[in-house]
């Protein structure tokens, strides 16, 4: 998915915008996909993960749409026949612990503009993590580990993708040099089990 245009831009139907872990792993059928930007949220690790990149004990973080800003991703057409069943695969995967909240929000690509399934970060939620500098985010993201696997994998899955899609997030930029330099530092020490 080097340019992300797989199909003529069709402005009807159900898409789905994805930031983090869908441009990758979408695990749903579309027969479109598009680069796209989302205006007034930007993608941050906003969200501490108890599960999928850490534990209660040593939490990791994951990415959400947070307000402000705007944000570089994709954009999927699914076709009508799997609009069901997309929506609630997306519910399982996207708010079993409600830290999300579902929007349709209107997002641009090469052809034009589209309303599009997005998950924004809930503010309100306990693991809201919004305002976390660079230094920290990257000490949470070196360390955590959850079912779904490393913090650090997750970021450079991310980082990986959008570099593919010829997209670069400062930001996430910003913190896998952060993580890099902790890894490389002689005072960095193995977690604690």
């Amino acid at each position: 998915m080097t340019s992300a245009t797989t199909a003529p831009a069709d402005p009807t139907g159900y898409w789905v915008f994805g930031y983090g872990s869908l441009m990758w792993d979408p695990g749903f059928v579309h027969d479109a996909v598009h680069r796209a930007v989302l205006v007034g949220y930007h993608r941050q690790f906003c969200l501490y993960s108890y599960r999928y990149r850490g534990t209660r004990e040593r939490p990791g973080l994951v990415l959400g749409l947070d307000r402000g800003g705007s944000c570089r991703g994709v954009v999927f057409r699914v076709p009508d026949h799997a609009v069901a069943t997309t929506k609630a695969y997306l519910w399982e995967r996207e708010l079993d612990d409600y830290a999300y909240l579902p929007k349709l929000l209107t997002v641009r690509h090469s052809g034009g503009a589209v309303q599009a399934q997005a998950f924004v970060v809930d503010r309100r939620q306990p693991q809201y993590a919004g305002g976390l500098d660079v230094d920290a985010i990257a000490a949470i993201v070196a360390h955590g580990v959850g079912q779904r696997g490393s913090n650090v994998a997750y970021l450079e899955n991310t980082l990986g993708h959008l570099r593919t899609l010829g997209i670069v997030d400062r930001g996430l930029e910003r913190v896998a040099a952060r993580v890099r330099a902790l890894a490389e530092s002689p005072l960095a020490t193995p977690a604690a089990s």
